[in-house]
């Protein structure tokens, strides 16, 4: 019987790689027995199993310790990497550098920063620190006198012409929004008003074929729906050209005069940032760092200053134009747009076609083809 265990155990049943071990006298575990090189102690190391499977406790071993500690030390050179034939504590025959093997895996070092590379990314780095440091000071400026503006501490310059037709095209494209809107709105529902009497028309067309005491009335409800559709069809192509127009003028030629507008006002921001930091630094003392500083923000001040002058005289000009396209564009899509409505409405087939042809409105036939590059000539 093994000690603690339940049945017999034949002796010599360890578990390991090397030579079995007699179980001689004693109740306490085996020894561990290695060789003398370091990897065949390691390889022949056996582990006694008693009766139950369960393994015994190993005792401490501080030379195995100590040699594992000394192949982590003498381990190989990461840069000074070669491949070793033999085994570990073999000879030095067989060892063969790695810089004279060659495939296509291995790859030779990149080249180096071409002489003077290292000076050009130093340039490149304190050419950004240098926007991003003129950004933070300019950001800071504005930030400070766009705060003081709202508090009722700090000046604003106002040009009260130029502003008051500024607040007059934003009010007047949100009106032209909410027209677009519902433009849009009648012409989906223009749309819908075709395709189903399109339907409708075909349903009597169907029905005068298949009762024939009915065969005349359904054949001219057929034909005043198909006629219906027509006219619908084409002022739905006038009402479309009138949506396409109105979005043109209102997110284009508006939303165009509204960004400049909006670079305006930022220069107006900055220009007023920086009068401001040059009437602190004129009312300061006059040491030579101060009127180093004081030069400097003369100069940054009159740079914001013409750029400044130079929107205002763009935003005006773009106003005015603005204005007279608007006139223009809006007289004649009004005059279509009353002029389709009415022929409509009043059953005038020839007058609506009329009004397509006075202002150049082409509708697209369903299933037409495409014209050739030589028809476009």
């Amino acid at each position: 019987m093994a000690p603690g265990g339940d049945g017999p155990c034949p002796q010599g049943s360890t578990l390991g790689l090397g030579r079995a071990v007699s179980p001689a006298g004693g109740d306490g575990p085996q020894a561990l027995r290695m060789s003398d090189g370091i990897l065949s102690k390691a390889a022949t190391m056996e582990i006694p199993i008693s009766s139950n499977g369960d393994t015994s406790s190993l005792p401490e071993d501080d030379g195995l310790e100590q040699d594992l500690q000394q192949v982590m030390v003498s381990g190989p050179n990461l840069n000074e990497t070669s491949i070793v034939s033999g085994g570990y504590g073999g000879t030095a025959e067989g060892i063969i550098p790695t810089g004279t093997i060659k495939g296509p895996g291995l790859h030779p070092p990149p080249p180096g920063p071409p002489p003077g590379g290292e000076e050009v990314v130093r340039g490149i780095a304190v050419e950004k620190f240098d926007i991003v440091k003129k950004w933070g000071i300019n950001t800071y400026k504005c930030t400070k006198q766009l705060l003081s503006e709202r508090f009722g501490r700090g000046s604003r310059t106002v040009d009260l012409e130029l502003e008051t037709q500024i607040e007059l095209l934003r009010e007047t494209k949100r009106k032209y929004e909410s027209v677009l809107h519902l433009a849009r709105a009648l012409t989906a529902h223009l749309y819908s008003l075709v395709q189903t009497q399109h339907a409708l028309g075909d349903a009597f067309a169907d029905l005068s074929q298949k009762s024939p005491e009915l065969q005349e009335e359904f054949g001219y409800n057929a034909e005043t729906q198909k006629l219906l559709c027509k006219n619908g069809e084409t002022l739905l192509g006038a009402v479309n050209f009138f949506v396409s127009s109105i979005n043109t003028l209102v997110n284009k030629t508006m939303e165009d005069t509204l960004m400049t507008v909006k670079q305006y006002e930022t220069a107006r921001l900055e220009y007023d940032a920086y009068r401001t930091d040059l009437e602190e630094l004129s009312m300061g003392p006059r040491d030579a760092g101060a009127v180093s500083r004081l030069d400097a923000a003369q100069s940054q001040f009159q740079s914001h200053k013409d750029k400044y002058e130079k929107l205002r005289a763009d935003v005006a000009i773009k106003l005015k134009f603005l204005e007279e396209n608007k006139i223009k564009v809006m007289h004649k899509q009004l005059l279509l747009f009353h002029n389709a409505i009415s022929a409509y409405f009043a059953g005038n087939q020839q007058q609506l076609e009329q009004t397509l042809k006075q202002f150049n409105i082409k509708l697209k036939t369903p299933g037409a083809e495409k014209p050739s590059w030589l028809e476009e000539q």
